[in-house]
C-alpha cells in the first residue's frame, strides 16, 4: 500500500511543469507580485522571497521529501537567511500538492507568534482554492510586510539595500 502512494505522488508531480505555474501566475501577475515586494521592502528591513514549484525534483520525490522540506531549502539556497538583521521571509507555493509554506529567518520568528503563521496560511489556501493565486500571494506579501514594517521599519532617511530579488522565483 505504501509503495500506491509514492506511485501515485510521483505522477502527480510529473504532471505538473514550469507551463502550469505560468498559466497560474502570468508575466503581468509576476511583474505585480514584484512591484508589491518591493514596495513593501521600501519601508521596512526585511526581505520577502516569493518562490512557486510547479513539481518537486525528482529527487525529493525519491525519498519522498515533504514540501515544507523543499521550502526550507529553497530558503538556504535563495539566501533569505542571509540578511543582514535575520529577518527575510521565504512564501513557498507547491502547484503539485496544492501545498504553501512560509519559512521565515530566527529575526522575525523571535517576534511572532506560530498562530499568526498559520492564520496567513489559512487566508492563502482560501484564496487559492478560488484560483486567486495572485491576490493569495499579494495578500500574503502585504500581511508579511506589515509585520515587518512593525518589528523592523526603516529609521528616518534610511533605505532598504535590497538584499535580495524582488520578482517571484517561477519554477
Amino acid at each position: 500500500m505504501q509503495h500506491k502512494g509514492f506511485w501515485r505522488r510521483f505522477i502527480a508531480h510529473r504532471l505538473w511543469d514550469e507551463t502550469d505555474a505560468r498559466r497560474v501566475l502570468p508575466p503581468a501577475a509576476l511583474e505585480r507580485l514584484r512591484q508589491r515586494v518591493a514596495a513593501s521592502e521600501a519601508a521596512h528591513s526585511g526581505e520577502i522571497r516569493l518562490c512557486v514549484e510547479a513539481s518537486l525534483p525528482l529527487s525529493y520525490l525519491w525519498r519522498r521529501a515533504s514540501a515544507r522540506e523543499r521550502a526550507i531549502a529553497m530558503f538556504g539556497k535563495q539566501r533569505v537567511w542571509d540578511t543582514e538583521h535575520n529577518n527575510g521571509v521565504l512564501i513557498y507555493l507547491l502547484l503539485a500538492e496544492h501545498r504553501i509554506e512560509i519559512v521565515a529567518d530566527r529575526g522575525l520568528t523571535r517576534s511572532v507568534p506560530p498562530e499568526l503563521w498559520e492564520e496567513m496560511l489559512a487566508q492563502m489556501r482560501s484564496a487559492f482554492r478560488r484560483g486567486e493565486f495572485e491576490a493569495g500571494l499579494a495578500d500574503a506579501v502585504d500581511r508579511i510586510g506589515a509585520l515587518l514594517l512593525q518589528h523592523y521599519p526603516l529609521a528616518a532617511g534610511q533605505a532598504n539595500p535590497n538584499e535580495l530579488p524582488d520578482g517571484p522565483l517561477l519554477s
